[in-house]
């Protein structure tokens, strides 16, 4: 891989396919794509007390935290994409908000669709938005 951020809809999907191809070639652990922090300030509805948004894939896995709203949102999105499915939902006792894996066995193209559709739409991020491969 050449390219580690992108913050266009159509490059962030390649960039989330290219990220889960190498990670696949590669064998390693998990590959975890992270919203720019600078790009949340332009952000209206994000609460920075929140952290900055990020989605992991592992072995056919997306896993991501959320918000109880947020999780709404994401069960929405689901609706439209019929081969992902919710496997597990953890809820710590010290934090708010859950833990969300969600069983991902599609190409990595359809993947990275779903990916970017869980930043727009699911956190509520800008089209513009820029996101980074920050783990390998």
């Amino acid at each position: 891989m050449t390219r580690f951020d992108a913050d266009e809809p159509s490059e962030r999907r390649k960039l989330y396919a290219a990220g889960i191809q190498a990670h696949r070639e590669r064998g390693t652990g998990f590959v975890t794509f992270e919203v720019d922090e600078d790009s949340l300030s332009a952000a209206e509805d994000v609460d920075p007390e929140l952290g900055t948004p990020w989605v992991q894939f592992a072995d056919g896995t997306i896993n991501l935290d959320c918000t109880d709203t947020e999780l709404e949102s994401l069960k929405d999105l689901l609706s439209e994409f019929p081969v992902f499915k919710i496997d597990e939902i953890n809820r710590s006792k010290e934090i708010e908000g859950v833990n969300v894996r969600i069983s991902a066995k599609a190409d990595p193209n359809r993947i990275g669709q779903f990916v970017d559709a869980v930043f727009a739409r699911v956190y509520g991020l800008p089209e513009d938005v820029r996101v980074w491969l920050v783990d390998l």
